[in-house]
C-alpha cells in the first residue's frame, strides 16, 4: 500500500510498496478503514515549517481523514463492512486523573496521530472501535474528513460560560475560524463578527452564514466594534489566529469580566497586557481538540446542515503529491481554506 511520512521538517517521503494490515490480524476492538479523504490542518502546517510545539518525526501524516470499513474485529458491533467511519486520533492513557476524570482530551500522556504516533495518510488504517464514529451513508466523503475540525469548534464553543444572547467576535477566519463561528451562532449567539486579513476567507464566511465580517488590515477591531456592535458590545471571543497582535486587540476591546477562549496553536509564545487580564476581569479559557460526544454532535449537526462545509474545500492533490499540497498552501496563505488529500 501507499504511505506518505514527514520524515523532517519541509520533508516529505512518499512509499507505494508498505505490506498492508490484514483482516485476520485485527484485534477484537480494531477496525480496518480504506481511507478515502484526508484533510490537511493548520497545526499540520506548523509541522511542517517545523514550528509544532511537540510534533515529533518521522511521523505519518493524516488525522483529518473518512474512509470505508473494509473488515471488523470479533468484538466489533457497531460498525460492518462497507460502512462509512471516522475516527478521533486521540491516544490516551486512562490512568491519569485527567483520564479517570473523563477528560481524555487533555489526558497527561496524550498522543495524537499524526503528530506524536502514525496517522492515517496510507491506503489501510486500523482504529479501536472506542474512537470510531460511524459516518450516515448520504455523508460526502469530504464531509467525512472534515468530522475532526468540526468537533474541535464543538468542543471550544462548548469552553465559556455561555454563548445563547452573547455577541461573539471569531478572530482568524480559517477553517477552524470559520467553524468556530457557524458553531457560535449553532448555540445561539446573538451576532456573530468574524475578522481576517483575507477577503477570500471572510467571503468563505459569508457563504457559510456568518453575520458579520471584518478585515482588520482596512479597519481596526476597535473602530468596527460601534459599527457593528452598537452599545452592546461583545461579550465572548475565540482567538484563532494565533497572531500576538490579535489576542491583545481582544483583551483590549471585549467588555470587562467576558470570555476569550484561545483555540489557535501559537508557533511562539504572545505577549499580553495583564492589565487588561486582571484589572478587567477577563477568563482566558484554554481548549484542546475534543472528546467523543463533540465527533458525535459534529456529525449531527453537519448531516443537519446547521454546519456549513460546502465552501470550505478550496483545492485537491493526490496522495503521491502530499508534498505539492504543502508547498501549494504556502504560496496561498490567503487563498486556500481546506486542502483535500484524494486517495
Amino acid at each position: 500500500m501507499r504511505r506518505v511520512t514527514m520524515t523532517a521538517p519541509r520533508t516529505l517521503k512518499f512509499e507505494d510498496n508498505i505490506p498492508a494490515p490484514q483482516a485476520g490480524d485485527l484485534k477484537d476492538n480494531e477496525i480496518l478503514l480504506n481511507v478515502k479523504r484526508i484533510g490537511i490542518c493548520g497545526s499540520e502546517i506548523h509541522s511542517y515549517h517545523g514550528l509544532h510545539p511537540s510534533c515529533i518525526y518521522p511521523v505519518v501524516q493524516g488525522h483529518e481523514y473518512s474512509g470505508t470499513v473494509v473488515a471488523v474485529g470479533k468484538g466489533v458491533t457497531g460498525f460492518k463492512a462497507g460502512d462509512h467511519a471516522t475516527a478521533r486520533p486521540q491516544l490516551v492513557c486512562g490512568k491519569c486523573n485527567p483520564c479517570k476524570k473523563g477528560l481524555y482530551n487533555i489526558c497527561e500522556n496524550l498522543k495524537v496521530q499524526a503528530f506524536h504516533a502514525d496517522g492515517a495518510a496510507q491506503d489501510y488504517f486500523v482504529v479501536t472501535e472506542d474512537r470510531a464514529v460511524l459516518l450516515p451513508e448520504d455523508m460526502p466523503l469530504d464531509f467525512g474528513a472534515m468530522v475532526e475540525p468540526v468537533a474541535v469548534a464543538a468542543h471550544a464553543t462548548s469552553r465559556p460560560r455561555a454563548l445563547v444572547g452573547k455577541n461573539v467576535v471569531v478572530s482568524g477566519a480559517g477553517t477552524i475560524g470559520n467553524l468556530v463561528a457557524q458553531f457560535a451562532k449553532a448555540r445561539g449567539a446573538k451576532k456573530v463578527l468574524i475578522t481576517d486579513i483575507s477577503d477570500l476567507r471572510l467571503q468563505k464566511a459569508r457563504e457559510c452564514g456568518i453575520d458579520c465580517t471584518l478585515n482588520v488590515r482596512e479597519k481596526s477591531l476597535k473602530d468596527a466594534i460601534p459599527e457593528i456592535f452598537g452599545e452592546e458590545g461583545y461579550q465572548t471571543a475565540f482567538e484563532v489566529s494565533g497572531v500576538e497582535s490579535s489576542i491583545q486587540s481582544l483583551m483590549a476591546t471585549i467588555e470587562k469580566g467576558s470570555d476569550i477562549v484561545i483555540v489557535a496553536v501559537f508557533a511562539h509564545n504572545p505577549v499580553i497586557n495583564m492589565e487588561h487580564l486582571g484589572e478587567h476581569e477577563l477568563n482566558l479559557i484554554g481548549t484542546l481538540m475534543y472528546r467523543h460526544e463533540d465527533y458525535l454532535t459534529a456529525v449531527r449537526e453537519i448531516h443537519k446542515g446547521t454546519i456549513n462545509l460546502e465552501p470550505l474545500v478550496t483545492d485537491r492533490f493526490s496522495l503521491q503529491d502530499y508534498d505539492k499540497a504543502y508547498e501549494y498552501i504556502e504560496a496561498n496563505k490567503e487563498n486556500s481554506m481546506k486542502v483535500m488529500i484524494e486517495l
